[in-house]
This record gives structure tokens, C-alpha cells and sequence, in this order.
């Protein structure tokens, strides 16, 4: 017989894997809210804290994503790079061949 994991378990495994620890320090007024609202809930402290990050994270304004940081990384000096992207790429692998690379 095969190993009884269900895909729900793989993925609950698969989701622990994915995450970091990281120590906070709370005031004890707001310890003691997290855990009315757990017991409440009935989900975990961690739980709680993942949710309110989340909840901070959709809230920054889009120009604050980290994720623009990456844009202009690559800039060429190319201005249709977007519009001609496949023949650069094909005139890239063209010289790349001719000269052995």
C-alpha cells in the first residue's frame, strides 16, 4: 500500500516548509487580545500574526511594493525592446552560435 498522505496534508506540510520563524515582542495587552481572538477563532497566535501582516502588506500603497525595486534592473537603452523582444533574442542567439559561445 502507498503512504495515506492526503493532498491536504502535503499541502498543510508544504506550507509549514515555506515559512520563517521570527521573534516579536508584544505588549501584554495585545498578547492577551491575540489570544481572546484565537481561542475565538480558533486558529493560532502565529495564525493571527500571518493574517495582520498580510493585512499591512495589502495596504501599502502600490509605489511602496518592494517589487518595483527590480523594474529598470535590466535597462538596455533600448526603447522597443517590449515591441521586438523575440527578435532580439533570436539576433542574441544568432551571434552567440557564430562565434561559438
Amino acid at each position: 500500500m502507498y503512504n495515506e498522505l492526503t493532498l491536504e496534508k502535503v499541502m498543510l506540510k508544504m506550507t509549514t516548509l515555506s515559512k520563517r520563524p521570527l521573534q516579536v515582542y508584544l505588549r501584554p495587552d495585545q498578547v492577551d487580545a491575540l489570544r481572546a481572538l484565537a481561542r475565538k477563532r480558533d486558529v493560532s497566535l502565529a495564525e493571527l500574526v500571518r493574517e495582520g501582516v498580510d493585512r499591512v502588506i495589502a495596504d501599502l500603497p502600490i509605489e511602496d511594493d518592494p517589487l518595483w525595486d527590480i523594474v529598470d534592473l535590466g535597462a538596455s537603452g533600448i526603447r522597443d525592446m517590449a515591441a521586438n523582444h523575440d527578435r532580439y533574442l533570436v539576433d542574441g542567439e544568432r551571434a552567440d552560435n557564430q562565434y561559438g559561445v
